[in-house]
């Protein structure tokens, strides 16, 4: 028997948009709207798209402690992070595979806000609670609170409309304000490598918010559909495809993620599961990385199809591809042997039965234009 889907609290408004919905992460979402996926797409690069990211799940840490003992759990700074920043983060295991990514804003107050993926919110729940509930609080928002994106180049004029100190924010800022007298968080950050903004806002007045900023005449709702080509092009991991319990932060390319602090030579050097191995692999390599990949024809090459090299010998595997309707042109991403990996490495795509000639890229296919002040 089929599972029943959860429903955000902007469900009755995607289906009065005319989205398509489709089940995602136990939810029934929407993959796009009447517009369509390319040109939903092309919109939030060129005006602002609002998406229900609402499947998310928000968490709230508070205790003295709270810092101290989410730093034991990821390779990242969190005792530092300044109050009104926030920082990307990753949850590792004890083999330095990555169970889930997340952000992590600091409230003040001993308060940490996180947003961790939505397939992986009740596992990242027990996860903190069993490592460390007895060091404090932890309270999770799923019921109580939605998240709205609001993403592209006119996403500060149509937010300063309404709050006119977003302008102020810069990336990665995150700060407490209110949004038609409703008490929002709201963060300059997004998934999509354009400027914009987050916003959660509890969950009985996302609907208001949602129908004011579609009112204004750049916004436009968007899907899943080219939620997912934006942050490919963005050459962004997408939990549970570009990464996994089976990847560590130096296979899936993410070192950057990996605070100075945090690494083999830093003052707070490890403390995080898996630390070792991360380390290991940082000194000596690793035998496979994630790449971004351009193909050569215009056959999309999809997740799963796997990539040989001129002689036929399998040397990786794609984990997301698409059309990228910016680059007007196929993108893909996928895990590499190291010595294939090289910028600019002829190698092929199987797809169906045939080899689609690709080369090795850097990433992002599109340039990132975050608002950094």
């Amino acid at each position: 028997m089929s599972e029943t889907l959860q429903k955000t609290p902007l469900h009755a408004l995607h289906l009065e948009l005319g989205a398509r919905m489709v089940p995602f992460a136990g939810f029934d979402m929407p993959v796009q709207y009447p517009l369509g996926v390319l040109k939903e797409h092309l919109h939030t690069r060129e005006q602002a798209g609002l998406f229900d990211v609402s499947h998310m799940g928000q968490i709230v840490l508070r205790g003295s402690d709270a810092a101290r003992a989410l730093e034991s759990l990821v390779p990242v700074d969190i005792i530092d992070l300044p109050v009104g920043m926030q920082r990307y983060a990753m949850f590792t295991n004890e083999q330095g595979g990555i169970l889930d990514d997340l952000m992590v804003a600091n409230l003040g107050d001993d308060t940490l806000f996180l947003v961790v993926n939505a397939a992986c919110k009740e596992q990242d729940l027990a996860h903190l609670q069993a490592h460390i509930g007895k060091h404090c609080e932890i309270q999770p928002l799923f019921e109580q609170r939605a998240l709205l994106a609001l993403q592209g180049p006119a996403a500060v004029k149509v937010l300063e409309r309404l709050a006119p100190e977003v302008a102020g924010m810069t990336f990665m800022q995150f700060r407490p304000l209110q949004l038609l007298g409703e008490d929002c968080f709201v963060s300059r950050s997004g998934y999509t490598g354009e400027d914009g903004y987050e916003i959660s806002i509890p969950a009985t007045a996302a609907e208001k918010l949602a129908r004011r900023l579609l009112a204004e005449p750049e916004v436009q709702p968007i899907g899943l559909g080219a939620r997912d080509s934006l942050r490919l092009e963005a050459g962004l991991c997408l939990y549970g495809h570009d990464m996994n319990t089976e990847t560590t932060p130096i296979e899936a390319s993410l070192l950057w993620a990996i605070s100075k602090v945090r690494r083999a030579d830093g003052s707070r050097a490890g403390g995080f599961p898996g630390a070792e191995q991360v380390f290991a692999q940082q000194a000596g390599g690793v035998k496979r990385k994630r790449v971004g990949l351009l193909p050569l024809e215009r056959t999309p090459v999809r997740e799963g199809a796997d990539i040989v090299d001129s002689n036929g010998k399998a040397v990786g595997v794609v984990c997301s591809g698409g059309f990228g309707p910016t680059l007007g042109a196929p993108v893909a991403m996928g895990y590499i042997d190291s010595e294939h990996a090289a910028l600019e490495t002829s190698l092929f795509a199987v797809v169906r039965g045939k080899q689609v000639a690709l080369k090795v890229s850097k990433m992002p296919f599109v340039a990132q234009r975050y608002y950094r002040g």
